[in-house]
């Protein structure tokens, strides 16, 4: 079986994940697992399919097809063979005033300790009670064996001081 990620956008309509699950289906396809979300009147996301080796030039043609409803970019993936490297997971949320820079800071708080970002979701909202704008996020972050864990939570705990936000890690 090939294993194929694909990254879809399009105008938010009607009937998009539907066209682009005909597709997979007719193709011999399975539907593995996903991302996807309207933003600001666009529907974007990522998609993990299996399909039949033999059929996955053909799938990836008829996808190109919804161009005009989604563009559709298909990048090669592989199943899982072997054994995920031993690491520690661990769920971050960071909850503060919004302002440019807060996920670049993070982001790099994270990647400076050998950590890696598995999942990121981010969102902003009215606070009503203070006025403004909040964001928060939440992260599931992956500290792999022998990487200090303990670093990165005292890395973010320092940031969170510094840019003033609340930072969770558990």
């Amino acid at each position: 079986m090939a294993h194929l990620v694909l990254t879809v956008v399009g105008d938010d309509r009607p009937g998009l994940v539907n066209a682009l699950a005909e597709q997979v289906a007719a193709h011999g396809g399975n539907w593995e697992r996903s991302e996807l979300a309207e933003l600001a009147g666009a529907f974007a996301g990522i998609v993990l399919v299996s399909v039949p080796d033999d059929r996955a030039e053909q799938l990836t043609a008829a996808l190109g097809d919804l161009d005009g409803m989604l563009r559709v970019t298909t990048h090669s993936g592989h199943a899982a063979t072997e054994a995920p490297t031993p690491a520690q997971s661990y769920e971050v949320t960071v909850l503060g005033n919004d302002r440019p820079g807060i996920v670049r800071d993070v982001s790099a708080a994270i990647a400076a300790h050998a950590a890696s970002v598995d999942v990121f979701r981010s969102r902003t909202l009215e606070a009503p009670m203070a006025g403004g704008t909040l964001f928060e996020a939440t992260a599931v972050v992956r500290v792999p064996e022998g990487a200090d864990a303990a670093a990165v939570t005292a890395a973010l705990e320092r940031l969170a001081d510094e840019i003033q936000v609340d930072v969770t890690v558990a």
